[in-house]
């Protein structure tokens, strides 16, 4: 995680052991086994709900996730979660400027030459 983290990022989480690694950076964690859910700015009810739009994703629309293609589908299901309250004519929108000057080539995607 200290890889990962930027310096001085504010990391918030739940009270999983996992996160024990975390000590020595900027966090705070609540206590979801006691019940608490939200302790100043600290929750974590936006991953959670960013990884619930994931797993329908998955469940509703692709049923497979190739590893060589996860941080894909990731970057789609953020921009997806990030855009989640602006109307339909603003979310098109941005995916039209995020599309301009950008190409995905057959090969590029699958490593093979188009039949």
């Amino acid at each position: 995680m200290r890889e990962r983290v930027e310096a001085g990022v504010q990391v918030c989480s739940d009270d999983s052991k996992s996160y024990a690694a975390m000590e020595g950076l900027a966090h705070e964690a609540v206590k979801h086994s006691v019940g608490e859910y939200v302790l100043g700015q600290a929750q974590t009810n936006g991953l959670e709900s960013f990884w619930a739009l994931l797993k329908r994703g998955l469940d509703g629309a692709y049923h497979r996730m190739s590893g060589q293609h996860l941080k894909r589908y990731v970057t789609h299901f953020a921009g997806r979660h990030n855009s989640r309250r602006a109307d339909t004519a603003e979310q098109m929108r941005r995916l039209v400027i995020g599309l301009l000057g950008k190409s995905l080539t057959y090969r590029q995607l699958t490593g093979k030459a188009a039949a």
